[in-house]
């Protein structure tokens, strides 16, 4: 929860300000839903604040002016269609009051005369739209790269599904994975090593020890530079408004994955973590305590780690469940 006031805003209604959020970034999928696991059963909303860039439809207008130009289109489309219409009806109406055409024979001159005389005008607005418009020009392709198939096998499984409650150990994922819906940039799914998961439960800890100690060096090696934007955002409101958001005894409960995956150069993993803490908001000068108490408190949430190949991982979004 100490993490989650980089979203909300210290104010003198303390209760207020310790309201949590999601942000971060899952790479690929910062806009789509986790799947649920044993530890967070309810599936859990997307990033709601993020840097990662949402990808749009490509091509709409084009494809609107595209249809628009086609509806336009036909012999009977456009200027010369509603002239030709015009005075088609002209000549009719004129026949049926008694003059006009002057007979079948006249009729069959005055329809090869109008023909001609819409055959001209058509050629004549399509030579000069064809001088007025200038041909579309296509800076690149038009679509994006398809997502890869989900794989099935990117888990591995233990024999024992449940963990005591104050177990601290780090279960390997027994639930959930599946990427959901394809991501906009290419992607596939990963194994974990019990190791990976071993430093997760480890950021859990120092990222909270180190968010208490407002220690930015310690924030900048163990979070990505986004993550520290946020989290040094909260820390400077904390100081400008004369509190310290002091997060202590953290110890997990319950852990497991939801999601692990790569793109490019980059692998990503989303666990979610039920943990306890002493999490309280204390006057920057005295120590008094403004809100939380002594009692622990327990706490669900997503963590997205982020590693390059061969690199450390580094927390880049918290999402409460």
């Amino acid at each position: 929860m100490g993490l989650f006031l980089a979203l909300s805003m210290v104010a003198v209604d303390h209760a207020e300000a310790r309201r949590g959020g999601s942000f971060g970034s899952r790479g690929g999928r910062t806009f789509q839903s986790a799947p649920a696991t044993n530890t967070a059963p309810r599936q859990t909303a997307p990033v709601e604040r993020s840097m990662t860039p949402s990808t749009a439809q490509p091509g709409a207008a084009t494809r609107q002016a595209q249809t628009a130009g086609q509806q336009r289109g036909g012999l009977f489309g456009g200027l010369g269609g509603g002239l030709m219409r015009g005075l088609l009806i002209g000549g009719l109406f004129g026949m049926l009051m008694g003059h006009g055409f002057g007979g079948m024979a006249g009729m069959f001159g005055m329809l090869l005369q109008i023909l001609l005389i819409g055959g001209l005008i058509m050629l004549a607005m399509r030579f000069f739209r064809s001088r007025s418009q200038p041909s579309p020009a296509y800076a690149g392709p038009g679509r994006a790269a398809a997502g890869a198939a989900p794989n099935p096998n990117w888990q591995a499984r233990r024999d024992a599904e449940a963990q005591p409650q104050n177990n601290r150990s780090f279960p390997i994922p027994s639930i959930g994975g599946g990427a959901g819906k394809p991501a906009a940039v290419e992607s596939r799914d990963i194994e974990l090593a019990q190791t990976d998961l071993d430093t997760f439960e480890q950021r859990l800890a120092e990222v909270q020890a180190a968010f208490s100690r407002e220690d930015h060096a310690a924030l900048r090696r163990l979070v990505t530079p986004e993550m520290v934007s946020y989290l040094s955002e909260e820390l400077a409101e904390n100081a400008q408004n004369g509190v310290r958001n002091e997060v202590t005894d953290v110890t997990l409960l319950q852990a497991d994955i939801a999601e692990s995956w790569s793109e490019g150069t980059q692998d990503y993993a989303t666990a979610a973590l039920r943990y306890e803490s002493r999490d309280r908001l204390l006057d920057r000068n005295s120590g008094r305590l403004l809100d939380g108490d002594e009692e622990l408190s327990e706490i669900t949430e997503l963590w997205t780690f982020v590693r390059a190949r061969g690199g450390d991982w580094k927390l880049s979004a918290i999402q409460e469940a």
